[in-house]
């Protein structure tokens, strides 16, 4: 079945000298859109883990929060200026003879002048660490996954129970769209008699009446294609893939078919079946709008 859109993952690796930890929100979207937070001297990974996460969903906004540690101490280098280091040194010189001043200069102080000194450290491969993160990635994806299951799960049990109910309202308003037709030929053959008398009553021109009106709220069309879009919306409830957009097309069919009817009808009951049709189809509506 189809997943939701909310849900949330993490994960947390210790391998070769490097402690990843990788959590992962997720919330509904029309797209798949992707937001990665991490250090920026890996920021050249980013690819590969928009890559990566395309395995895994289609549709959503992710959040990624993304911490890469070393765990070993790396071998750091001071390289040290020294041509700089020596310039200073002749400086201090002339402006101590200048002043007319002794020059206590020590090595310790020659080092604290800028830049005659920086810390280096090896430079760091992210090809190398990609492995590692991959491994983290694919651990808070599936736990994502897992969850977005559970919830798309409980989503679809409420939206199929609700079309259960649509599809016996549809019934309702098929059973009562005859009915109508004829309630109105009484109704319209009693106000003629009390009007005018049994005995002038026209029936060739109440039933052309009748016929005229059972032809202008003739609903069939639009009943018949409701319980095709409802069988349909079943259908593609119980496919794996992303359904949630074929689902939220399908449903605005369906209110164009009993907006149609809404119009059509001229009978109260018939009115208050639309209305809580439409009340239920607004609720699957709101629904679909979290599932993949």
């Amino acid at each position: 079945m189809a997943n939701s859109m909310t849900g949330y993952g993490q994960a947390q690796v210790n391998r070769s000298g490097y402690q990843i930890s990788c959590e992962v929100r997720s919330v509904n979207h029309r797209y798949l859109d992707t937001n990665i937070r991490m250090p920026r001297r890996y920021a050249l990974l980013e690819d590969n883990i928009k890559e990566e996460i395309k395995k895994y969903v289609s549709r959503g906004r992710l959040e990624f929060t993304i911490n890469i540690e070393k765990t070993e101490a790396k071998a750091r280098n001071i390289k040290v200026d020294k041509d700089l280091a020596i310039t200073y040194h002749r400086y201090l010189k002339e402006l101590a003879d200048d002043v007319n001043i002794s020059p206590q200069i020590k090595i310790i102080d020659l080092f604290r002048l800028p830049e005659v000194f920086v810390l280096e450290e090896d430079v760091e491969d992210v090809e190398e660490i990609w492995p590692i993160l991959q491994i983290a990635l694919t651990e808070a994806m599936q736990s994502l996954v897992a969850m977005r299951n559970r919830e798309g799960n409980y989503l679809i049990e409420d939206i199929l129970q609700r079309t259960d109910l649509i599809a016996d309202m549809v019934t309702e308003l098929e059973q009562r769209s005859p009915l109508v037709a004829k309630e109105h030929t009484d109704k319209l053959r009693q106000r003629i008699s009390e009007l005018i008398g049994n005995e002038l009553l026209d029936e060739a021109r109440i039933y052309q009446e009748a016929a005229l009106f059972a032809e202008r709220i003739n609903a069939t069309e639009e009943i018949v294609r409701l319980q095709s879009h409802i069988q349909h919306l079943r259908q593609l409830l119980q496919e794996q893939n992303s359904v949630g957009r074929k689902c939220d097309f399908l449903v605005q069919e369906m209110f164009r078919e009993i907006n149609t009817i809404a119009s059509k009808a001229n009978d109260y009951e018939m009115s208050r079946i639309v209305v809580e049709t439409k009340a239920e189809l607004e609720k699957i509506r709101e629904q679909l709008q979290n599932l993949e």
